[in-house]
């Protein structure tokens, strides 16, 4: 099958892409660099010891995009590109919806131009905004609390709009939680372009001395020691669900949607005991007050993934720190020449 992947030299993406690659997928990857990284797509030829196509493209181009798949003739596409920070898009709104909303609508177009009906989206947990009950299973309500994620739920809603209009159109939106980890190898992990706002990449440059300490946000919710509780998810057991769900995408004859979790929840304490143990470094930390719309924790209810999909999550979070460390101990600055 011939994929096209946006955002693939992003982290999820680029881990979704080695996958696709292992699995004989032909892939093109498309991606503006804003945030993903040439060398990351090096490193994907180095591990997969294959080759894929690249275009360096921003899906606003509709045009260019259009084009690029009018040479390539997707028969699917995995959507991950956009912007993903709660706290970035409560300053700056617009460029949410733009990148996260006009995107994906870009992007249907390209689509329809060649015929592609086929679509894996990267949505969020942040959709469903504080729990009414927890585990969040997929009947959940939905009422996110910030522009990101409402800018996910209304391409979530756009995105099973323009499937019900044809028949010959199958779309599956999976929400996941916590992405953690990097590839055993060592040579692709998550490296932000601008400062990272989740826990792990902090935690993990305070081990390697980029960062002097990890200020902790909350220390008086409702959790086993006063810290916020996570759901957190290995990256590559996240990649090989988007694969999971490309494979059952034409049995859906109506847009779906999955959680993808562990339902277990970790608080920032339990990360930070964990990687300093399986780093053997001290991780300075300092208690702040709560961010505005933090809740004191979320977990998945991945049942429904697990019947359908055959989607679980089995890495526990030593093995998910032990992997982040391999990956930051080899790439203490990121992707650098």
């Amino acid at each position: 099958m011939k994929v096209a992947v946006t955002g693939g030299a992003g982290y999820i993406g680029s881990h979704t892409c080695l996958e696709l690659i292992k699995e004989n997928y032909e892939v093109l990857i498309i991606d503006d660099l804003s945030n993903g990284n040439e060398i990351a797509l090096n490193r994907i030829k180095q591990i997969a010891g294959a080759n894929f196509v690249f275009k360096q493209v921003d899906i606003g181009n509709l045009d260019k995009l259009t084009e690029i798949f009018q040479k390539f003739l997707p028969e699917s596409v995995i959507h991950f590109a956009g912007v993903k920070s709660v706290s970035e898009s409560i300053i700056n709104p617009t460029k949410y919806y733009s990148k996260n909303l006009s995107g994906t609508i870009n992007l249907l177009s390209a689509m329809e131009a060649v015929g592609c009906g086929n679509l894996v989206f990267s949505s969020s947990a942040t959709v469903y905004g504080k729990p009414e009950y927890l585990p969040y299973d997929e009947n959940h309500a939905v009422a996110p609390e910030s522009p990101y994620g409402r800018s996910k739920l209304m391409a979530e809603q756009v995105i099973q709009d323009w499937c019900l209009a044809k028949s010959n159109r199958h779309t599956i939106a999976l929400r996941y939680f916590n992405p953690v980890g990097a590839d055993r190898s060592g040579l692709i992990g998550e490296d932000s372009k601008i400062l990272p706002t989740n826990i792990m990449p902090i935690i993990a440059g305070v081990a390697v001395g980029r960062f002097k300490k990890v200020y902790v946000f909350g220390s008086d919710y409702e959790t086993q020691d006063g810290t916020g509780e996570r759901d957190y998810v290995h990256v590559s057991e996240l990649a090989k669900a988007h694969i999971a769900a490309l494979e059952k995408l034409g049995s859906f004859k109506k847009p779906s949607v999955f959680n993808l979790g562990s339902g277990k929840s970790y608080s920032v304490l339990d990360l930070i005991k964990t990687f300093e143990k399986v780093s053997d470094r001290k991780i300075l930390y300092t208690l702040k007050d709560r961010r505005q719309g933090d809740i004191d924790k979320y977990f998945a209810d991945g049942k429904l993934a697990e019947r359908i999909l055959g989607v679980s999550f089995h890495k526990s979070l030593e093995e998910m720190c032990e992997d982040t460390w391999r990956w930051t101990k080899k790439n203490p600055d990121g992707f650098v020449l």
